[in-house]
This record gives structure tokens, sequence and C-alpha cells, in this order.
């Protein structure tokens, strides 16, 4: 399978807030009316959610990159352990700097975007805990000094030759890089990536239940 190109994603404050089914980077997703929260269980036995990173509005991406592996409807969210990359300590797993576990990560398609509702999740106070929502554009090209957020990403951020076992020969499926906000401060290592990481064959399948997770600085 050719390696796609990277599809850059600019992030922007809306104006007005993002419809259901937007791809978004921040805020809440949307999940389908039968699909809880994703959530999972820390080394101390307590149950956490993970924390939604973006999702992406396939049919968007599609109009924008048509030749791109990813199905050309439907939507792609990622969720992941990475409370501690945003300075919340309650949970005590965190993704590290070697090939996650699957269970480290949540990537999930869904392709109907019909029936969706809103998905918010709140702290002990009941205040929502999402910084706010940014909107995505995606661009072929970026500046040099802009954040690295991006789909297909190389690895230009690996000081080695290849990923860890078992994630030999894996793409980087979506990095995100380290950057600040109004109401967030969000730090690899210092000011590392994240790259969430797919093999070939289930890129090319469109399965994303064995996605895994690393963090790289340079």
């Amino acid at each position: 399978m050719t390696t796609p190109k990277p599809i850059y994603l600019i992030l922007s404050r809306p104006f007005e807030k993002l419809p259901a089914g937007a791809s978004r980077f921040w805020g809440n997703p949307d999940l389908p009316e039968d699909v809880d929260y994703p959530m999972y269980i820390d080394d101390e036995g307590d149950e956490y959610p993970y924390f939604f990173v973006c999702q992406i509005n396939l049919a968007q991406l599609a109009a924008f990159a048509p030749g791109n592996p990813l199905p050309k409807s439907g939507l792609l969210s990622f969720f992941a352990k990475i409370d501690h990359n945003l300075g919340i300590f309650a949970a005590t797993d965190g993704i590290q700097s070697h090939c996650s576990a699957p269970e480290d990560v949540k990537v999930l398609y869904f392709p109907a975007i019909d029936n969706m509702r809103e998905m918010v999740i709140v702290d002990d106070n009941d205040n929502p805990t999402a910084p706010e929502e940014l909107a995505i554009g995606f661009a072929d090209r970026i500046e040099p000094l802009a954040d690295d957020h991006a789909l297909f990403a190389l690895p230009t951020h690996r000081e080695w030759e290849d990923w860890d076992e078992p994630c030999e020969g894996w793409q980087i499926l979506l990095q995100v890089d380290s950057f600040d906000g109004m109401d967030f401060s969000l730090n690899f290592m210092d000011c590392g990536v994240l790259d969430f990481l797919i093999s070939p064959e289930d890129l090319a399948a469109c399965r994303f239940d064995n996605v895994r997770a690393i963090i790289l600085s340079t």
C-alpha cells in the first residue's frame, strides 16, 4: 500500500457552535444514540473517560483529498489517555515514549452520522471538562513554524529507523502536536507530538480497533 500524503489539520475558533457530525478538535464528541462514551479502568481500578481529541467528518475529508485511504463518509473519532499531558492527574495511566497497548487509545468509526448526539463529560461540580471546540480545516502544506497536526504525518519526529515492536512498518494515522489555547495547555514531554499508529493492513481494511499510540520528542 502506498504511503498516503500528509493532510494537515488547520484549527480555528468557530464563530458559532459547530453542527453535529462536523470535524472538530476538542469540545464534545458526537456519538450515536446507542453508543456510550468510551471509558477505561486505570491501574488502581478506578474508571475514567478517555479524553476526546478530535473527530473527522470523512465526507469533508474526501472532498478535500479524494484519494485518501479512509472511508468516504461517516465519522472517525479519536480518544486517548492524555489527561496527564493536559495537567490532569486523577488517573494513573498515560501514553509513554514507546508503542502503547491498544486500550490506551480508542479510534471509533461510525459509517453514518444521522441520529448522533453530543456527549458532554462533566467534573464533580457539573462543569464541562473539555476545552472549547476548535473547527478543523484541511491543507496539504503548512508554514514552517505552524502546529504539526496531521493525518498520515511523516515520522519526522522519530529519531530511529522504525517503530518499536509490535508496530514495525506501521504508519501514522493521526499526529497531534503540543500546543496551547485559551483554556488548555497540551504538552507531550517537552513540546513533542502524539502519534496514533496503524498497520498498513488495518488501514487498507479500515479497521481501527488495534490502533496504538506513542509520544515523541526531538
